[in-house]
């Protein structure tokens, strides 16, 4: 967590026993911290991170309750890091010690039980306490830490009530950008609504298999056709998973593909296509599809996909602005690399790792890609081009200046009908772009989607 000036002062001694590695919920909390300070300090995706430590010695030590409890803690002191961030250093006079070795990511983790999470506040502060005394620096600022988590737990009401995501928990580069881009009420309601985890949508081979399977699952189908999940279990648990009847994707992110309105017998590049949801899509709709990835390690996953789902693609390890040949497929979908802000609920730590220059580098590589899949495509054909990003550098400046440069194509606008009459996502130019607060729910479980952008483009010569 960055640290405010060092002011000198006293650290506190304790002369408390060092306590035993084996009390119930520290190991995971010391990961937990683990996880936090590699987003916070050094910039580390928050998904890779929890993949690495917990596939580590101790990560595999524990229990699947305790790995869950890593998760949960990480990710919700990720997406509370502003708030956390001004709830300690306003109560803390002298700043963080600059040799307080886990201090900050201690007292961090501890402070998002304490406000965030149903944990007693005993036990969040008792644990805080027992991980600073295994370490030699940070066994000096016990007491610092117990009056510090202590005073946030008996001011939690009044903390809550003063919560502003916008103000605290968005960093000032996407606060400056939603601000301009939809307005400051707009802005309002995209941090709101990141506060909360992302819903569990499915998305099935067909209709009728959906149908089938929504009340064994226990899910609301959504006006867009997704299954959205109440409640969360492992997937491998879950009716129809093994026979390969759904598999996991965003409500938003399950609109893209279905703009293609590919069929049986369709030639189909799907660009950037890892780890496949919207490859899975287009096969199942009949479509001859070849996925193209950079990645050949992320090929493979999506090949292991494929396989659970009964699916047949091609697959090509090759970056896509290499590819050779004019007009060789009927219909292309590019799903481009970008920021990812659209998915700040799944994703919190893309707010804090990421900054303008990505969008800016990430623009460049968009737009090389987008007039790629446009030689792709046939006289007659569709591309879809998306990402589930918020800025409109990544979306609509880019058809803009798509369509301003290159005369082969033209806008084909989305209808409400294809997107489950969902006008408010339908741009005035005819594009689509959703945002997390849109799907509004009174069970916060069945509310919300990513936010994306998806434009359907025809080549007429």
């Amino acid at each position: 967590m960055p640290r405010p000036p060092h002011r000198p002062g006293s650290p506190s001694r304790s002369a408390a026993p060092r306590p035993a590695a084996d009390v119930a919920g520290l190991p995971a909390r010391r990961l937990a911290g683990e996880v936090f300070a590699a987003v916070t300090e050094q910039r580390q995706a928050l998904d890779d991170t929890l993949d690495r430590i917990l596939a580590s010695p101790p990560g595999r030590a524990l229990e699947d309750r305790d790995r869950g409890l890593v998760r949960a803690i990480a990710t919700t002191a990720v997406r509370r890091f502003g708030t956390i961030r001004r709830v300690l250093l306003d109560r803390m006079t002298s700043g963080l010690p600059d040799e307080g070795g886990p201090l900050p990511q201690v007292l961090a983790t501890a402070v998002a039980q304490l406000l965030f999470m149903d944990v007693p506040d005993h036990a969040a502060v008792d644990l805080a306490i027992r991980l600073l005394l295994e370490d030699k620096h940070g066994q000096r600022y016990t007491k610092l830490a117990n009056g510090v988590l202590r005073r946030v737990g008996r001011e939690r009401d009044a903390i809550l009530a003063a919560l502003d995501p916008l103000a605290l928990d968005t960093p000032a580069w996407l606060r400056r950008r939603w601000t301009a881009a939809y307005g400051e009420d707009a802005a309002r309601r995209l941090a709101a609504a990141h506060m909360s985890e992302a819903a569990l949508d499915l998305t099935f081979k067909t209709p009728d298999i959906r149908d089938r399977r929504a009340a064994e699952l226990g899910g609301l189908v959504l006006p867009t056709g997704s299954l959205r999940l109440a409640d969360r279990a492992p997937l491998p648990s879950l009716p129809g998973y093994q026979e390969g009847d759904w598999w996991v994707q965003d409500a938003a992110a399950a609109l893209p593909a279905r703009l293609l309105g590919v069929g049986a017998g369709d030639k189909v590049a799907d660009l950037c296509a890892a780890p496949g949801g919207k490859t899975a899509q287009l096969a199942a709709a009949g479509a001859a599809v070849t996925a193209v990835d950079r990645s050949a390690a992320r090929l493979e996953r999506l090949k292991t996909n494929m396989a659970r789902l009964g699916l047949s693609v091609e697959v090509e390890a090759v970056d896509a602005t290499a590819m050779a040949g004019d007009g060789l497929y009927d219909a292309v979908l590019l799903d481009a690399p970008c920021s990812a802000t659209g998915t700040l609920r799944r994703h919190p730590d893309v707010a804090w790792t990421k900054d303008d220059q990505d969008v800016f580098r990430l623009a460049a590589l968009q737009t090389r890609l987008l007039a790629k899949a446009v030689d792709l495509v046939r006289v007659g054909g569709r591309v879809v081009y998306c990402t589930c990003s918020l800025e409109p550098e990544e979306g609509e400046a880019q058809i803009r200046g798509l369509l301003a440069r290159d005369d082969r194509v033209e806008r084909r606008p989305v209808d409400p009908s294809e997107i489950g009459g969902l006008e408010g996502a339908i741009t005035a130019e005819g594009d689509l772009r959703t945002l997390p607060f849109m799907l509004p729910d009174a069970d916060p479980r069945f509310s919300g989607l990513d936010g994306f952008f998806a434009a359907r483009l025809v080549r007429v010569r």
